[in-house]
């Protein structure tokens, strides 16, 4: 079936609990914890900021949301200074077989550039073969390392980050 055409548009403050339900679903089918108070924080102060990312929403051809994007702004010395996470790619498994996981990452890629990012990174559950496959045939490496987390206390007042 030929690629039919990806549409989208940026998420904003009103789309909020329309993002958290999809990344309900998402958060469901890839077997990630959810935590709606800190997804909702997340959300809330990346759609308050253009500074850390962007979200987007995949439409389909009658312009119902059909998935969703976030990517956000990062620094790393390593990296080569900014870059972009690809922090969240979610399609609708109705929304499946168009082409549209190929073409959503081409926009992603081109919109991180023209924010000034220089690399894009990304996460990528081991049990998800088909999303592994398709980031590696589009020219992502595996970097054979782990992603290890720590969650921190919150922030004291008058103490610098």
């Amino acid at each position: 079936m030929p690629d039919t055409p990806l549409d989208f548009r940026p998420a904003t403050a009103a789309d909020a609990a329309l993002l958290i339900a999809l990344m309900r679903a998402f958060y469901a089918e890839d077997r990630i914890e959810f935590d709606e108070a800190r997804v909702r924080r997340g959300i809330d102060a990346l759609l308050a900021d253009p500074a850390n990312g962007e979200a987007l929403l995949w439409l389909d051809e009658d312009g119902n949301v059909a998935g969703y994007a976030i990517v956000t702004a990062c620094f790393s010395i390593e990296q080569g200074g900014r870059y972009a996470l690809l922090d969240e790619l979610y399609l609708a498994p109705s929304a499946r077989g168009r082409g549209w996981g190929r073409q959503s990452l081409s926009l992603l890629e081109r919109r991180a550039a023209d924010r000034g990012a220089r690399r894009m990174r990304l996460e990528v559950n081991r049990h998800n073969a088909a999303a592994r496959g398709l980031y590696l045939r589009l020219g992502y490496r595996d970097e054979a390392r782990d992603l290890l987390t720590l969650a921190l206390p919150a922030a004291r007042q008058g103490v610098a980050a």
